[in-house]
């Protein structure tokens, strides 16, 4: 049985409203929301979509659904350093089905409450499943991290590991067998981890920072493009968990981490005489973070390897690549 529009947002939704730092004067329910911001913050805004068929696969279960929506867009504002303030979020749906929407929005809920952001309005029709959210958080004056701020010389830092998630999804695309490796590597495609915390704690060291979403070599370039520099990878110090060698093996687990894409790790530079203190910030965190090559005055990338310094050919995913353009 479905449900209305206004009854599927006040059942579901209402509830995602709870805020609980004071900036949301005015949550769902009305014509817009109100927001009260922090004294002495500048507001960063970040939007992301999936589509079904597109960005995950037709009847993923919904609480699958929500926590990659979620945290791919709360990602973003871990690349700017900021803390997460609240989100908007637009719903098409083929119809209002209960036994969908229950699991989802309490998985919504759950990651919310997580990451203490509070659902303040957005957006409900009919169509083909598409989910949009649009996060809002906050960083203090000038200190938004940019992608156009690394200088040669910099280290290049990753987070955690790289791979999983292109990993995951090859386990569901060739349906293998559940088995330790394929729960973690899913684990890591359905349920990607905004690294929030990272990202404001390099915050005072970095000079350009990006999430990858593409894969580590398209998003890498985009620092490096608007930078206007370059940049060497040692392939080796690459991050690969246990479970996707396992899994992929050494070769397609390197060629994953290099262009699998939605890892939703950190890509960041830090100067070389910065790296000690970044080190120091970092020593309890609990998040893994190598620094796997250094930022060069020549354009392009190279790729380190058995001695060997060959160019990197990146193939991040592009929305409107036509399959003669690969």
């Amino acid at each position: 049985m479905s449900v209305g529009e206004f009854e599927l947002i006040r059942h579901y939704f209402s509830a995602l409203g709870n805020d609980s730092s004071g900036s949301v004067r005015l949550g769902v329910g009305d014509d817009c929301a109100v927001i009260a911001p922090p004294v002495e913050r500048e507001l960063v805004i970040s939007i992301d979509t999936l589509v079904e068929g597109v960005h995950f696969l037709p009847g993923t279960a919904p609480e699958h659904v929500a926590t990659r929506l979620l945290g791919a867009a709360l990602s973003d504002l871990a690349a700017m350093g900021a803390e997460p303030g609240f989100f908007t979020l637009a719903l098409t749906l083929p119809e209002s089905d209960p036994q969908w929407m229950a699991p989802f929005a309490r998985a919504l809920a759950e990651m919310a409450k997580q990451h203490g952001v509070a659902l303040v309005g957005g957006d409900t029709t009919r169509g083909h499943l598409t989910l949009s959210v649009q996060v809002h958080g906050w960083t203090r004056p000038g200190k938004a991290l940019l992608r156009s701020g690394a200088q040669a010389g910099d280290r290049i830092f990753v987070s955690g590991t790289l791979g999983d998630s292109r990993g995951g999804l090859e386990t569901l695309l060739q349906k293998s067998k559940p088995k330790h490796s394929c729960n973690y590597l899913r684990q890591r495609f359905y349920q990607p981890e905004p690294r929030l915390t990272t990202g404001q704690l390099i915050n005072e060291f970095a000079t350009a920072a990006i999430d990858i979403s593409d894969g580590l070599l398209a998003d890498l370039g985009h620092i490096l493009q608007q930078s206007n520099v370059g940049a060497t990878l040692n392939v080796a110090e690459l991050p690969i968990s246990q479970s996707l060698h396992a899994w992929a093996g050494n070769k397609k687990s390197r060629e994953w981490a290099l262009n699998g894409g939605e890892d939703f790790e950190l890509c960041f530079t830090v100067p070389a005489l910065l790296e000690q203190k970044l080190a120091w910030v970092l020593r309890d965190h609990p998040v893994a973070v190598t620094c796997i090559g250094q930022i060069t005055s020549d354009s392009g990338i190279l790729l380190a390897e058995d001695g060997k310094l060959t160019p990197a050919d990146a193939k991040g995913y592009n929305h409107f690549r036509t399959a003669t353009a690969n």
